[in-house]
């Protein structure tokens, strides 16, 4: 593949803000993880959030049982430990507070300005411009995308959807205005999400109706209290904090390693006692995948498969034929009266950096280098695309557990990247040729791991079927991105160290409230 395109346009009348040395697109976990290390390294920077508050993800997700599947003491920064997580697996609002205390502690909500959608980025030759809705622009040395994954809602294109009289929504945008106790509740998915709200809701429900497509694999994780005396050893005793978080990592890779290689037998055995959990054979057929263990992503619930036998639960297999001012008719006929519609059917998880409209060197955009798929480097850079970097982008490791470390390891690369490019005032952007290679090694070990031998269809694997996962193990990926190989780079050199533009302070923004 060698993208080219030179695009020669009329620039339209902009206003023009004034110009922070980097800037981060998104305000979520990875934003405010990479705003803080730019706060210790002392670099001007401006985190640009199209929302009106800091959480992504967490902030977006709200629906009744919205936790994390990921042990809590993995899911917080290593410098940042929280020995007040009361449970093995945090609620969505506690993963919230964390997250928004850890900015607020560290300053960084004033660097954070809301409502500003990005819609493009364009290479000017020695810096990138970046354009908002608001037919703003801001000029940076530098770019760090730390946009997310589970963004973009996807919602099923249902004949009649819009019809129906009750409430329907997807599980990223609640309604919590939405009675649901003593209702008819439809979801549609049976993915994390569903599998939560399900639990959370049919207890107090009149009916709930689990439209299926494709049974999930399950685990029956409880989600254990943390005693008292481990949270007192973790907030007093400073060792202990550390040999935890030891601990939770060596177990946390030993479980998930069998993903990507080794015998998974103990590893199947373990899903299948927790589907053997339900009684009844019919619903137990209903609900047994056809694909191997960990071919999609994995779903732990400690109350699921319990939840799926209450007398007032009834999983659909059949698929959607329509929707009605009253329910749902599925293609054998039945019609299910509903109150409530949930659409918990996922996000659009291959976007990526989409719908961002990026356009680079020599004017090569995105959607050309990404033609046949996605090329990158490291998953942190993109040739073509100097001083441009991403975290949490194509090929990220996906069987380390929590993503948290693996974002840790990203922005520990970029800071390198960033101080050579202060220093020495030059434009980084990955070689092509160099990229390619790497791609297609990961792309060749993704390929013999589950995920693309389990014998599923899931969000794991690109259009042509190959995993965009990483199969590293985290200590692997950590030692591949300890230090730059700059000799994968092409390295343009911007101006000679007595021009050195000095770019003006970063606007002040206020603080969230």
């Amino acid at each position: 593949m060698t993208p080219h395109a030179a695009h020669n346009r009329t620039e339209p009348a902009r206003t023009e803000t004034p110009s922070p040395r980097v800037v981060v697109i998104g305000a979520g976990i990875a934003g405010i993880l990479a705003a803080i290390k730019l706060r210790e390294r002392g670099i001007a920077f401006t985190v640009l959030e199209k929302a009106a508050s800091l959480g992504g993800t967490w902030r977006d997700n709200t629906y009744p049982g919205v936790a994390c599947d990921d042990p809590a003491h993995l899911y917080s920064y290593s410098f940042e430990p929280n020995p007040g997580w009361t449970h093995r697996f945090a609620s969505g609002a506690d993963i919230l507070a964390y997250y928004r205390g850890v900015a607020e502690k560290h300053g960084i909500t004033h660097h954070i300005r809301y409502h500003a959608h990005v819609t493009g980025l364009r290479w000017l030759g020695d810096r990138w411009r970046i354009d908002l809705d608001d037919g703003a622009s801001i000029d940076t040395d530098a770019v760090i995308s730390a946009v997310g994954r589970l963004h973009h809602p996807r919602t099923p294109d249902i004949p009649g959807l819009a019809s129906f009289a009750g409430p329907a929504f997807h599980s990223a945008e609640w309604r919590h205005d939405t009675p649901t106790a003593d209702r008819r509740i439809g979801i549609v998915g049976t993915g994390s999400s569903a599998t939560q709200i399900t639990a959370a809701l049919a207890p107090a429900a009149r009916q709930l109706v689990l439209f299926q497509r494709t049974p999930q694999w399950v685990l029956t994780v409880p989600n254990q209290p943390v005693p008292t005396w481990l949270r007192w050893a973790l907030a007093h005793v400073p060792c202990a904090g550390r040999a935890y978080y030891r601990h939770l990592s060596r177990a946390t890779a030993k479980a998930t390693r069998v993903l990507t290689s080794g015998d998974r037998t103990a590893y199947n055995r373990r899903a299948q006692a927790s589907l053997d959990a339900v009684a009844d054979p019919a619903l137990k057929r209903q609900l047994t995948p056809d694909y191997a263990p960990g071919c999609k992503r994995m779903v732990n619930s400690p109350a699921f498969y319990r939840t799926v036998q209450r007398r007032n639960v009834t999983v659909v297999t059949s698929p959607l034929d329509r929707v009605s001012s009253t329910g749902i008719t599925t293609t054998d006929g039945r019609h299910h009266p509903l109150d409530v519609l949930v659409l918990a059917t996922g996000f659009q998880a291959h976007a990526f950096l989409r719908p961002l409209s990026l356009t680079g060197a020599d004017g090569v955009t995105l959607d050309e280098l990404w033609r046949e798929g996605y090329t990158t480097y490291r998953t942190v850079a993109l040739p073509c695309m100097p001083n441009f970097f991403m975290l949490n982008g194509p090929y990220t490791p996906a069987s380390s557990g929590s993503v948290v470390p693996i974002l840790e390891i990203d922005v520990g690369y970029v800071m390198q990247c960033l101080d050579r490019i202060r220093a020495d005032r030059i434009a980084l952007a990955p070689r092509l040729d160099v990229s390619i290679d790497w791609v297609e090694r990961v792309r060749d070990r993704a390929r013999r791991t589950v995920w693309g031998t389990g014998g599923c269809h899931s969000w794991y694997l690109d259009r042509h079927g190959v995993p965009v996962n990483n199969p590293s193990t985290r200590a692997e990926f950590a030692q591949e991105l300890a230090t730059p190989r700059w000799q994968d780079y092409d390295i343009t050199p911007l101006e000679s160290p007595n021009q050195t533009r000095k770019p003006p302070a970063a606007p002040h923004v206020p603080a969230e409230t």
